[in-house]
């Protein structure tokens, strides 16, 4: 079994043979309890291997960037991902929208939620209410919050320059042509 996928049995109790670790949950038919039962072992192929699979591997590669990313700026200025995206996304469009930052981030409306509040709690941005429609409020970095930005900024850029710094000038192209290609 893939190390990246956890298994049911406790790691003292696992065998040798990966296929003997593979697990399901099973309701008892005579108590109001689940029992764990192992799988029955297929000596077929899996019709799907998550290791050589795009959408897993970009996942996966998409979450090791961030992550290290944000030991820079987490250690340094007391951020997390949420709160760096929005601080980024307000430091490049200048005013939005906590719908559209969303929007841009890719993050889900309570995670940006959370952070506009960390956010403004610490003074980096300020909300002003949308006269056009008083439920909705635009967002802006505060002095303090552009500073913040303007301090990350160089060390995320030499962070992207370190992660391509391998690979050469043709392969960095073909790369970022291929991930413009895969997110619009």
């Amino acid at each position: 079994m893939p190390s990246a996928i956890p298994s049911l049995v406790p790691s003292n109790r696992r065998s040798n043979n990966p296929k003997a670790d593979v697990c399901t949950m099973a309701k008892s038919s005579t108590k109001n309890t689940y029992e764990v039962r192992k799988a029955p072992v297929l000596d077929q192929a899996p019709l799907l291997n998550l290791e050589d699979f795009l959408p897993y591997r970009l996942n996966v590669a998409a979450s090791n960037v961030s992550e290290g990313l944000a030991l820079i700026y987490s250690t340094r200025f007391g951020l997390d991902i949420p709160g760096w995206r929005v601080i980024a996304t307000l430091g490049q469009v200048g005013q939005s929208t906590a719908k559209a930052i969303g929007d841009h981030s890719h993050m889900h409306k309570t995670k940006v939620s959370r952070a506009v509040s960390e956010l403004e709690e610490r003074k980096l941005i300020h909300r002003q209410i949308n006269r056009a429609d008083k439920r909705e409020f635009f967002l802006e970095l505060t002095a303090s919050g552009r500073q913040t930005y303007e301090d990350i900024v160089p060390l995320a850029k030499a962070y992207q320059k370190q992660l391509l710094s391998g690979y050469s000038t043709q392969d960095r192209i073909l790369f970022q042509r291929m991930l413009r290609e895969l997110t619009r």
